[in-house]
């Protein structure tokens, strides 16, 4: 098989024996590699492949085929269409997954569509909803609502029955969550607390979902009482100064979670939540696939330069022939 292997930091394409699943794994022929920042980190060198997975070949997310199980493998058969997460080497013509990780790809959503799924749609949801705790009519800050896990929020809180407020440093840059229905809007200007009092009369939103620090003391002066900020990245720096006692006085939890370094089980779970809980959402409309860009398998290369450049409100996707 092709992949992607990381060489000195930089991605060069090699050839390999193609890897076989284990008991309870399938093998995927890759239809489609959904593209993250955490692969343009990996090939930097900022984030490791964790534990007793390969750091050589980067990607997380993929649409494909199953085109081979090992022997326990129960739920899938070969010719299954699926995708999913995986910690590492999605940037691959075949890649290995437990059976139970997969994800039942919905009712007419295409393999290109399918890829910009997983890792959007189940962050947001793990991170507003079972981390967060938010409620249907509850207000909650998408910090930034521009890139796909912010639009997956978005779709995610409307559709729930919640009222998502979306934050840029550059107002055009919402578009795409506008046309979601996206309730309000906040400028990154330094006055998070007053903008959000505003819209909120006061009230507070229940919920932040926050991808990139480090104002906290900002934020939280418009997150309500006993409410839940959720980070999920790091984007403007990893230092910050917190005001405990004013987050003492309100009760509020400061929440951080990642997706890549669970374990397996934790993993599984999710697969089930998504299943049960997503797909049929995408089947019936309520929830659409992300805008994207292609780039054929030969040009992943661009795709991360596009990714790096921050300029398009959706997602890169890598499509395989």
């Amino acid at each position: 098989m092709r992949a992607w292997c990381i060489e000195e930091k930089q991605l060069q394409l090699h050839s390999l024996e193609a890897p076989q699943p284990g008991p309870e794994e399938v093998q995927v022929q890759v239809k489609a590699i959904g593209v993250n920042r955490a692969d343009l980190l990996q090939v930097q060198g900022r984030y490791p492949a964790p534990p007793g997975t390969s750091s050589r070949i980067p990607g997380l997310e993929y649409a494909g085929v199953v085109s081979a199980i090992g022997k326990r493998v129960q739920k899938r058969k070969v010719g299954d269409a699926v995708m999913g997460l995986v910690p590492g080497c999605a940037y691959a013509e075949q890649v290995i997954s437990h059976e139970r990780e997969t994800l039942t790809i919905p009712q007419g959503i295409t393999f290109i569509h399918a890829a910009t799924l997983p890792e959007a749609f189940l962050t947001a949801y793990r991170a507003l909803f079972l981390e967060g705790g938010l409620q249907p009519g509850q207000w909650c800050l998408i910090r930034p609502a521009t890139a796909g896990v912010g639009l997956a929020a978005t779709q995610l809180a409307i559709t729930l029955g919640a009222r998502p407020i979306g934050a840029s440093r550059e107002p055009n840059k919402l578009t795409a969550a506008n046309d979601l229905g996206l309730v309000a809007q906040v400028r990154e200007n330094g006055t998070f607390t007053a903008q959000l009092n505003t819209i909120t009369d006061g009230e507070g939103v229940a919920v932040i979902l926050d991808m990139v620090g480090p104002d906290w003391n900002d934020l939280l002066g418009g997150l309500r009482a006993e409410g839940s900020l959720v980070s999920i990245g790091v984007l403007g720096g990893l230092n910050t100064e917190l005001n405990l006692g004013a987050l003492l006085m309100k009760r509020q939890t400061l929440k951080s979670m990642t997706m890549r370094s669970q374990p397996l089980e934790k993993r599984i779970q999710l697969a089930q939540v998504f299943n049960d809980r997503l797909a049929p959402l995408f089947a019936n409309g309520q929830l659409r696939p992300l805008p994207l860009e292609t780039f054929s398998f030969e040009n992943a290369i661009e795709a991360h330069k596009h990714m790096a450049s921050n300029d398009f409100s959706g997602k890169r996707v890598i499509v395989v022939k």
